[in-house]
Order: structure tokens, then sequence, then C-alpha cells
């Protein structure tokens, strides 16, 4: 080991076989002690800093441990290889001629990442749009045919007041990241046996947004946005049915850095009713005859999304016998185009007679004869064949 660069595992006050979890516990602790910003001014300091963090990269990573471990300062720097510069792989560069091999990865890595860390930096401060937000309504099955107006309250995140959505305390400053220089990014750098390597990972000291808030809003707490509930009146459209989704834009959690709102999507739930029910576009309904009307047919009041509505209905009409009213249906969303609607008779049959009608209904079904009775005739007919008799 060269006795010109102090031992990382002293550096970092671990032994040979510590964990991960103890070097890193063991870093942490030395990087927050000697952390320029803890420390302003003091040389000595920034200096123990970069030497915790070179130790730390190295032995936080089990290649460069492992090297480290076999072959010291000269496993994973090659400035410690043999007199003159040449590195471990014995005099001069494997590409020929003296090329750094430092030099080549700056201009690989490094400099990508100073392009990178440009971009970023025009990038912390630049509008976001906000988060869409989700709510949902429940309407009447009118409601849903005829459209409506409803009032809805949501909860949504808002700019908050009082700092308007700086996240300092009013009166207050916000100043620049001294870490990042308001970038947002920190770049790491790292020395290998291949030469220097650089990463750029988000700020911890500001958290990604090249800002540190001296004084925090007591409002917000620093955020710059505070959780409010907001009302907002939307026309739902007539036709609408459950699962769809109504979109209002511009309503829903802020922007930051002035950037617009999301949009709130409003999921409706129809409510079933006590006499229609809905397949798309069509509408469908019971109405009950009596057993007079299904014979000699009658003019029936049928209830329809318009109102009362008069249908003649023929003599002879079977229990279930359907018929289609056109154009009494769901109205298309967005469009003058309607479904039908579908009315399906259910016979009723007569309870508590007295004996007067029931002698006459038994003198009616003696005056009847099998051509009365067409599907019955054709009933018996099957079982015939069925039994063979």
């Amino acid at each position: 080991m060269q006795s010109g660069k102090r031992d990382f595992y002293e550096i970092l006050g671990v032994n040979k076989n510590a964990s991960e979890a103890e070097i890193r516990k063991a870093y942490r602790r030395l990087a927050k002690k000697y952390h320029p910003d803890l420390n302003p001014g003091d040389k000595s300091a920034e200096a123990k800093f970069k030497e915790v963090n070179e130790a730390y990269e190295v032995l936080s990573n089990k290649e460069t441990k492992a090297r480290y471990d076999q072959f010291g300062h000269s496993g994973v720097d090659p400035s410690y290889g043999n007199a003159g510069g040449a590195t471990s792989w014995g005099g001069g560069s494997p590409f020929g001629g003296d090329i750094d091999l430092g030099d080549i990865f700056e201009n690989f890595f490094g400099g990508f990442g100073t392009r990178s860390r440009r971009s970023r930096a025009n990038d912390v401060n630049s509008p976001v749009r906000g988060t869409d937000v989700e709510t949902s309504i429940e309407i009447t099955f009118l409601q849903a045919a005829k459209g409506c107006k409803k009032k809805i309250s949501y909860n949504v995140v808002d700019v908050c007041a009082e700092c308007k959505g700086t996240g300092a305390q009013k009166g207050t400053s916000i100043d620049k990241c001294k870490v990042c220089g308001g970038s947002g990014q920190e770049v790491i750098t790292q020395r290998s046996a291949f030469g220097v390597m650089q990463t750029v990972r988000t700020c911890s000291t500001c958290r990604g947004t090249g800002r540190v808030i001296g004084t925090p809003c007591r409002n917000c707490y620093g955020t710059g946005n505070v959780r409010s509930v907001k009302e907002v009146e939307v026309n739902v459209p007539a036709g609408v049915d459950s699962g769809q989704v109504l979109n209002v834009s511009a309503h829903g959690n802020s922007g930051k850095n002035g950037g617009e709102p999301g949009n709130l999507h409003i999921y409706v739930k129809v409510m079933p009713h006590s006499i229609f029910t809905r397949e798309g576009m069509d509408v469908f309904c019971d109405v009950p005859i009596t057993f007079t009307q299904a014979a000699l047919g009658t003019e029936l009041t049928v209830p329809t999304l318009d109102g009362k509505s008069s249908y003649s209905i023929p003599e002879g009409t079977q229990p279930g016998d359907t018929f289609r009213l056109k154009g009494k249906g769901i109205v298309k969303v967005g469009s003058t185009k309607r479904g039908d609607q579908y009315v399906k008779v259910i016979l009723e049959v007569p309870k508590f007679l007295n004996a007067k009608q029931k002698e006459t209904l038994k003198q009616f079904d003696l005056s009847l004869t099998s051509a009365n009775y067409q599907k019955r005739k054709g009933f018996f007919e099957k079982l015939k064949d069925f039994f063979g008799s």
C-alpha cells in the first residue's frame, strides 16, 4: 500500500471486515460532520470531506473494494502505478502512445454529464403541469337520460395563498443551492483503474429544486402547496352512462413553477330506476295487462322518458310479447340520435274471485275449443310423440 495516501478503512474508521451497512453508516456520519455547508470557509473540513467521499466510493462498490483489498491504492487509482506515470498495464498505454485513461473517460462520461447538467439546470425551474384529480358522482336514471347540471366538491392540491407557491415565509428570501449551484444535480467523481468517471444524481441538499428555503412558510411547511376543497358545477350531457368519465380541464392539482393545473376526471354512476332499465341506447320496461286486455286488445298508456305515450296492442296478445316504440330511447352523447324503447307485456292473473266470477270463468272456458289455444294444442301433441301414445 502506498505511503503517500491514507488507508480508506482508516479514513472511515472501520475495519477491513466491516459490512456494507457499517461502511455506509460511517460514511454518512463523517460526510455530515465535514460537509462544506456546515463548515463554511474551513479548508481542512473540505479536504476531509473529499477524502471521506473518495474512500466511500471505493469501499461501497464490491468490485473496487476487492481490487483495493488486493492491490491497495494502485488497484483503484492509475496514478499509483510504476514510476514516471506509467499505468499498471506495464509501460505506457495499451492504446498506443502516452494516452491518459483519465482524460478518455472524462471526455466520454464527464463531458456528457456536463451537457446533461446544463440541460437539467435549465429544467429545474421550468413550468411543470399539475397532476390530474379523480372523483365521482351519482345521478338518477332520468338525469343521465336527459342531462343535468351538478355541483361537485372534491379535494385538490392548490397553490398556497400565504407564500404564493414559493414555499418561503412571506418577507424572506429563497437562495440558490450552494451544493449544486442551482442545477438540482450533484456531480459525483470516482477514480478507478480505468480513470476518472463522473455520475450525476439529484442534489441531496435541495432535493433537485436548485433552491434552499431559509424560512419555510408556516401555512404549507415549505411545499408551496396546500390541500383544499373545491367546488365546480359541471354539465352532465344527456345519454351518459355508468362508468363513463367526464373531464374538466385545468381543475386538477396545481402545477409547479407556474405550470398549468392538471385535469379533473369525474366517474359517473347512474342509479337504477324503478321502471326502466337500459342497454346501450335502448330502454326497456314491463307493463302489466289483464286477461281481458290481452284477449280483446286495448289502448295502453305506456311510460316513456318523454312522459306518457299511447300504444295499441292487438287482440290475442300473449304474455311476454314485446313491442317497440321507435325513437323513445336514450340519446347518444353529443348527438341527436336516439335509441328505442321496448315494452314487454306481463299478463296478470286475477286473484280473490268470488263464486259468481269463478262460475262465469268456468262457463267461458267450456265455450272455448282447442283452436283458441294453439300453443297448448301444440304442446300436448308433442307430448304424445314423446310418450309414443
